[in-house]
């Protein structure tokens, strides 16, 4: 496989950033896409992605209750442990 063949990965930060330039609409995507080196139709599907997941960014609450239900038993279960821990130190 030569070097030019390999796909490239970009960050997240990159692809929000161009999709949010092609929303803007300022330039074209054909210029979006020469300046950033990306084809079209990829900064088109990046753009779309982000339409349609914009919703997702401002319901937070949503996502602290989610992250709260997970890590609320992984600490009783440290929690757990620790006692597990300092009955087996007395008992030795």
């Amino acid at each position: 496989m030569t070097k030019s063949s390999k796909r490239r990965k970009q960050s997240d930060k990159f692809k929000a950033k161009v999709a949010l330039e092609a929303i803007r609409g300022v330039k074209t995507l054909a210029q979006l896409a020469a300046e950033h080196k990306v084809h079209p139709n990829q900064i088109s599907t990046w753009k779309r992605q982000l339409l349609e997941n914009a919703e997702g960014i401002f319901s937070s609450g949503k996502k602290a209750k989610g992250q709260e239900e997970i890590t609320a038993p992984l600490f009783e279960e440290i929690g757990r442990l620790k006692m597990d821990i300092k009955w087996l130190e007395k008992k030795l």
